[in-house]
């Protein structure tokens, strides 16, 4: 009879507190053991001399427009490049998917649609927005992460931005219900005003009508608010360092406050923008070279809780054109989440903890989910640190074989992902049939 299910031999371990070599025991879908060295049988042995053990990949940040607009992306295709990227769970937002997840009945069928396609575990983002204030407990009720609301135009008529009375009210009743706010924060104002006023309607236009003035305007606006109604606030895809600065400086103040960056922001500039063209259109934008290396620093400081893709896909005729301001706005880059981090030398907890630890600490989940640890769910990705990899578009696993990252070479590459326990991505293939389970949150 053996001891174990899986013994994964001679990995360097990552937690969210050090490095060390170990060996890995799996027991059903629990990490039962993490010693230098395993005695006992296993059914299987996984040699991961040579490779890294970090806890499985939270994101949470993606768009997989499900249902309504799985001919954008899908949960199917879009959790196979979350697995291909070490993910194990991920937080899929509200918008893009038709109808928005704005209720108990568009929740189910987000999570009816998962429960039969998703490699991942998932979590769901509610919407906050002025058509369902009154409709936000009931979210909490079917088990959402938190709230998200835009304090700009979205860019889809079913989901409206938030005004100021909007955001107050949601962020008191997501503050009673113990649940977080997470805020794409760019002025509307400001935004509207400067496209309205752009002198043409090219990438550089684009950027100009996104400056960075508009996205520290919406911040302190959150944090204020978020001080005033004692709400958890989380701005996502944060692009400068003094927008770091200014949720620092807030938390210090007793605000409880924290940031995302994502991938593009730390790697692509604006230039790169305008050079790739709509394949690299978002918002809020990339900034300068100077802005990123900024914002470098600033993850590097630790002073970035969490990192997520922003995975926000489209069909390729929505990124070509002339007119870049009728351009998608959205990234592909869920599946290489992980990886692009390794492209500048970074401390490896420091990793484990923005791309796992901190995303299940932040957002209350289950002690099963986020750390390397006997108890803990068997969530894992082995990864090879070092070497040169191409990324090729016929290795995405997107349903539309698009991304800005396309050419680019990278330092780290995942070679296994493991899901409670079992295989999901192994060496370029996704494995098994889907079994991700909805993860929700543990309210207070």
């Amino acid at each position: 009879m053996s001891d174990f299910d899986i013994i994964i031999r001679g990995a360097q371990a990552v937690t969210a507190e050090r490095t060390a070599r170990a060996d890995i025991g799996v027991a059903g879908e629990k990490i039962a053991a993490i010693k230098p060295e395993i005695s006992g049988l296993a059914r299987q042995i996984i040699d991961a001399a040579g490779l890294h053990a970090f806890p499985g990949v939270i994101d949470s940040h993606v768009h997989f427009n499900e249902p309504g607009r799985t001919h954008w992306e899908g949960i199917a295709t879009g959790s196979a490049a979350v697995a291909a990227g070490g993910g194990t769970l991920f937080f899929d937002m509200p918008l893009n998917a038709h109808p928005p997840t704005l209720d108990a009945a568009s929740f189910e069928l987000k999570r009816a649609a998962a429960a039969k396609s998703s490699r991942a575990d998932f979590a769901f983002w509610g919407g906050l927005t002025p058509a369902n204030l009154g409709r936000l407990p009931e979210l909490a009720d079917c088990g959402v992460i938190g709230y998200k609301a835009f304090m700009c135009n979205s860019g889809m008529d079913d989901f409206p931005f938030a005004d100021e009375r909007t955001l107050r009210a949601g962020m008191k009743s997501a503050a009673a219900l113990g649940l977080p706010v997470a805020v794409h924060a760019e002025s509307e104002e400001m935004t509207a005003r400067l496209a309205a006023a752009a002198a043409g309607r090219t990438a550089r236009d684009f950027l100009d009508a996104r400056p960075i003035l508009a996205e520290l305007e919406a911040i302190a606006r959150a944090l204020e608010l978020a001080g005033e109604t004692g709400c958890r606030l989380h701005v996502v895809h944060v692009t400068c360092a003094a927008a770091v600065r200014l949720i620092t400086e807030a938390r210090a103040r007793g605000i409880d406050a924290s940031c995302e960056t994502c991938p593009h922001y730390l790697l692509l500039t604006d230039e790169d923008v305008e050079r790739l063209g709509p394949i690299a259109k978002c918002a809020p934008p990339p900034r300068s070279a100077s802005e990123s290396e900024a914002l470098w620093a600033e993850f590097l400081a630790g002073r970035i809780l969490t990192i997520g893709s922003d995975h926000s896909p489209s069909p390729p005729e929505m990124k070509t054109g002339a007119d870049f301001f009728k351009a998608w706005g959205g990234i592909s880059g869920a599946q290489h989440l992980l990886p692009l981090i390794f492209s500048r030398p970074v401390d490896l907890s420091l990793v484990a903890r923005a791309t796992s630890a901190n995303v299940a600490q932040r957002f209350q989940l289950p002690p099963s989910k986020g750390k390397l640890a006997i108890g803990a769910d068997a969530d894992l990705a082995l990864v090879k640190l070092g070497g040169d990899a191409e990324i090729k578009s016929s290795e995405l696993f997107y349903r539309h074989q698009q991304s800005p990252y396309v050419g680019r070479h990278l330092q780290a590459s995942v070679q296994r992902t493991i899901l409670r326990g079992q295989t999901i991505f192994e060496a370029g293939q996704i494995k098994g049939e889907p079994r991700g389970q909805l993860v929700r949150p543990v309210r207070v």
